[in-house]
């Protein structure tokens, strides 16, 4: 899906729905619009939804802020390598 300007969706985080509105919690926080998807099947179906594999929830920016989401979310994923 392609805009006049070029501008698209694009998923830059795939988890559960708890990680997955956490990321785009923290996204929020960067001031980047975020939006979910598939996050009523990883509510209705938590068992379905591993972490980036099937079924998983994902987090969707523009991708005019793509770099700038990219480094939060690899921020997040080294956090949660150090626990």
């Amino acid at each position: 899906m392609k805009t006049e300007r070029g501008i698209e969706p694009v998923e830059v985080f795939a988890g559960t729905a708890v990680q997955a509105s956490l990321v785009k919690s923290l996204l929020e926080n960067a001031e980047i619009e975020a939006y979910l998807k598939d996050e009523f099947t990883g509510v209705l179906y938590p068992w379905h939804s591993s972490p980036g594999g099937v079924g998983a929830v994902k987090v969707f920016v523009s991708s005019v802020d793509q770099v700038k989401a990219k480094m939060v979310v690899d921020e997040y994923e080294s956090n949660l390598k150090k626990e």
